[in-house]
């Protein structure tokens, strides 16, 4: 099963996909896609590593997510990639258009095709105001198609809120 797990910040979309992915039975690898470019983000990454389970496996992968899905994806494991909007961070920040947009369409080429369990991870962006700088409107503007193309291929996709999950798509809870 591939699910999307859409959220703002702080809406316990991550221990949402980590108890999912807790309670699927699999050997779980935890794909992270956030880098430590300034204390604030350092506190982040070390609160999210205390609180997995240290038998997870973790891969840290800013960039290349297709490459990294496809190489470890199996069927009796569960991927958790938290979380794409960092991912696209990452990648708008390279100011590579190209780059981009070869990234985003590898990632939904293989999604279909991977083995196991994916839970993906995203920050959903569209829900305030239009941002008034043309890089911040870029991220909502490439987070939103992402998020579009995404659940349109996934099984399941939740949204939370106030630490509760909203089934969009997909079986209950």
């Amino acid at each position: 099963m591939h699910e999307l797990i859409l959220g703002g910040a702080r809406s316990g979309k991550s221990r949402l996909a980590e108890r999912l992915a807790g309670e699927s039975g699999l050997a779980v690898t935890y794909i992270a896609t956030g880098q430590a470019l300034d204390s604030e983000m350092a506190a982040r990454i070390r609160q999210h590593r205390a609180r997995r389970p240290a038998h997870w496996s973790l891969l840290e992968e800013p960039l290349e997510l297709a490459r990294v899905l496809r190489e470890n994806a199996a069927a009796e494991r569960c991927l958790l990639v938290d979380c794409l909007t960092l991912w696209l961070s990452n990648l708008l920040m390279l100011d590579d258009p190209a780059r981009l947009d070869a990234e985003r369409e590898a990632l939904l080429a293989c999604l279909g095709e991977l083995p196991g369990r994916v839970i993906l991870v995203s920050n959903e962006t569209g829900l305030g105001v239009v941002p008034l700088g043309e890089l911040s409107r870029r991220y909502v503007d490439a987070a939103g198609w992402l998020h579009q193309a995404l659940a349109a291929q996934c099984q399941r996709v939740l949204f939370s809120v106030a630490g509760l999950p909203m089934v969009l798509k997909g079986e209950a809870l």
